[in-house]
C-alpha cells in the first residue's frame, strides 16, 4: 500500500491534484467514510446533500459521491445545478441532514479539486470528526478501495438547493432598501460557484447589479487561482477605476470567502472588512453577544468589541476551530483573515455571498461610500493596515520550527516592540499597540503564510520583511 497516496484533511477538507491523486477512486473512498460515519452516529437516516462547485469534474465526482452514499443506505440529496459551499450547507440545516459532503476545492487553482464535509449543523468539521471520518478512510483504502455502485442500487435525489438559501437572505437581509439605494453593485464570481446569486436575490427588486467573469471556466484565467484578493481582481478594479461601480464583491471558486473592492478600485483588506462588518452587527442592527476571530484576524474586532462591552474569542486558522465555537458562545460574528465570516441569523459557517450583501447593506444604513466607511473604521479604533505574504514551498523545503522562534523572539519588528508570543498557530508575535505579526505553514496548500498588521502600510512591509527574515524565508 506505500503507493497509495494518503487522504488527510487539512484546515477545511481533502484537496490534490487532480487525476494523480484526486480520482473518482479517492472520492468514493471519501464519500463511503462518510457514510459509515454517518451510521456510526446514528445520523445515517437523516441523510446527507452532496453539492460541487464549477472546477473540471466536479458535477461527475459529485454524482460519484452521492450514488457511493446512496448505496449504502444513507438519503442522498443532490444538488441539481452548481452550488456554492454555503449554499450546500445551508441545505444541510434545510433537509435536517445528518451532514454533506462539497466537490470544491475552494480557492486553489484549477490544478486541483476537494472533498469538505459539513456536519449537520452546517459548519466546518472539528478536528475530533474529522479525525473519525479520516480512520474509515484508512480502513478502505487497506481494504483495496471501494467499487462503483451496481444498478441496483438506490439512487440520490436531485434536488433545488438555490431556492431555500435565497429564501433565507430575503428574511436576514433588506433587499429592498438595497434596491432602493440605487447603488451600482459588481459581482465577480471569478468563474466560480457563487455566479448570479446575488443578481437572484435582488431580482425584481431594480436592483443596479452587473456580474463579470460569471461563466463557468475551470482553468479559472487571468489569476493565480480564484481566490479574491487584490492581485486576482485586475478586471474587477479595471471596471471600478472607470467609474462602473460603487463596490464590487468578489467570492472565491466556492463562494465561502468575499473580497470587496470601494468605489476607486481599491481593495479593502480582509481585516477592514470583517472589522466593518461586525461594526454593522454591534451598532447598525443593534446585536449583542460574543464574537470570534481566528488569530489572524484584526485587531481592530477586539478595540471595536470593548467598545459596545461584548467578548471576543480567539481560535487557530480554520472555520473548524472558528464555527464551533460560534455556536457555543452563540456568537454575533465570526471570521477569519482569508476573507471567510460568518453572521447571526445565517449558518455557523463562511458565506461570500451573504458577508457581500451585509456589506452592501451597511452602506445604505449609513449613507457613506465604501471608502468613506474604511475612513469611519480608522476614525474608530486608530489608524491599521495589513498585509500577507505567500511563500512558496517545494516538498522537500525545511518548515520553520515555530517553537523554537517563539522561545528566542527578537526585541522589535520594524521598530515596534515585541510584547509577547504565542504559538496556537504557528509563531505569533504580540506587538505594542496591539498590533502582531505571524509565521505559519498554510495547512491547505504547500505555502509559508506571514502575516502583519501594523499602523501604516509602509510599516506592514517592513514588518513582513522582518518576519520573512526571522522564518529564514
Amino acid at each position: 500500500m506505500s503507493n497509495v497516496p494518503l487522504i488527510r484533511f487539512g484546515t477545511d477538507g481533502w484537496r490534490a491534484l487532480i487525476a494523480r491523486d484526486y480520482t473518482f477512486e479517492n472520492v468514493r473512498i471519501c464519500a463511503a467514510a462518510v457514510a459509515a460515519y454517518l451510521k456510526e452516529e446514528g445520523l445515517g437516516d437523516r441523510g446527507a446533500v452532496v453539492g460541487y462547485d464549477t472546477r473540471f469534474g466536479s458535477p461527475e465526482f459529485a454524482a460519484e459521491a452521492a450514488a457511493v452514499i446512496a448505496a449504502e443506505g444513507v438519503p442522498t440529496y443532490l444538488s441539481d445545478q452548481v452550488s456554492p459551499t454555503p449554499v450546500v450547507s445551508y441545505s444541510i440545516l434545510h433537509q435536517q441532514a445528518g451532514g454533506g459532503a462539497i466537490i470544491t476545492a475552494s480557492h486553489n487553482s484549477g490544478l486541483w479539486n476537494g472533498f469538505k464535509y459539513k456536519p449537520d449543523y452546517a459548519g466546518s468539521a472539528p478536528p475530533e470528526i474529522v479525525s473519525r471520518i479520516e480512520h474509515h478512510i484508512d480502513a478502505l483504502q487497506a481494504a483495496g478501495g471501494v467499487d462503483a455502485p451496481g444498478r441496483g442500487a438506490p439512487q440520490p435525489k436531485l434536488v433545488d438547493m438555490k431556492g431555500p438559501y435565497l429564501a433565507n437572505l430575503a428574511t436576514a437581509m433588506d433587499l429592498d432598501a438595497i434596491a432602493a439605494s440605487g447603488l451600482r453593485i459588481g459581482i465577480d464570481a471569478m468563474h466560480g460557484a457563487g455566479a448570479g446569486y446575488v443578481t437572484a436575490a435582488l431580482d425584481g427588486t431594480g436592483a443596479d447589479v452587473q456580474e463579470m467573469r460569471a461563466e463557468r471556466n475551470p482553468a479559472f484565467p487571468g489569476m493565480k487561482q480564484p481566490e479574491p484578493i487584490e492581485p486576482n481582481l485586475g478586471p474587477s478594479i479595471e471596471a471600478a477605476r472607470a467609474g462602473r461601480f460603487d463596490v464590487v464583491l468578489a467570492n472565491d471558486g466556492d463562494a465561502d470567502r468575499l473580497g470587496v473592492l470601494d468605489e476607486n478600485g481599491t481593495f479593502i483588506d480582509t481585516l477592514s472588512t470583517f472589522s466593518l462588518l461586525c461594526l454593522h452587527q454591534l451598532d447598525g442592527k443593534g446585536l449583542r453577544g460574543p464574537i470570534i476571530r481566528s488569530l489572524t484576524q484584526s485587531a481592530m474586532v477586539d478595540k471595536l468589541a470593548a467598545r459596545y462591552d461584548v467578548p471576543v474569542h480567539v481560535t487557530p486558522v480554520g472555520f473548524k476551530f472558528v464555527g464551533p465555537a460560534m455556536i457555543t458562545e452563540s456568537a454575533v460574528a465570526a471570521g477569519e483573515e482569508s476573507g471567510g465570516y460568518a453572521f447571526q441569523g445565517n449558518i455557523p459557517e463562511r458565506d461570500g455571498i451573504f458577508s457581500g450583501l451585509l456589506f452592501v447593506e451597511l452602506m445604505v444604513r449609513t449613507g457613506k461610500r465604501a471608502s468613506e466607511l474604511v475612513n469611519l473604521l480608522h476614525e474608530t479604533v486608530g489608524e491599521h493596515a495589513y498585509d500577507r505574504l505567500d511563500v512558496d514551498l517545494a516538498p522537500d523545503d525545511p518548515k520553520p520550527d515555530t517553537l523554537a522562534l517563539a522561545a528566542r523572539p527578537p526585541a522589535s519588528i520594524a521598530g515596534l516592540r515585541v510584547t509577547g508570543t504565542d504559538t496556537m498557530d504557528g509563531v505569533r508575535y504580540v506587538l505594542e499597540d496591539g498590533f502582531w505579526g505571524l509565521i505559519r505553514p498554510s495547512g491547505t496548500e504547500p505555502l509559508l503564510r506571514i502575516y502583519a498588521e501594523g499602523d501604516s502600510p509602509q510599516r506592514v512591509a517592513e514588518m513582513l520583511q522582518d518576519l520573512r527574515g526571522l522564518a529564514g524565508a
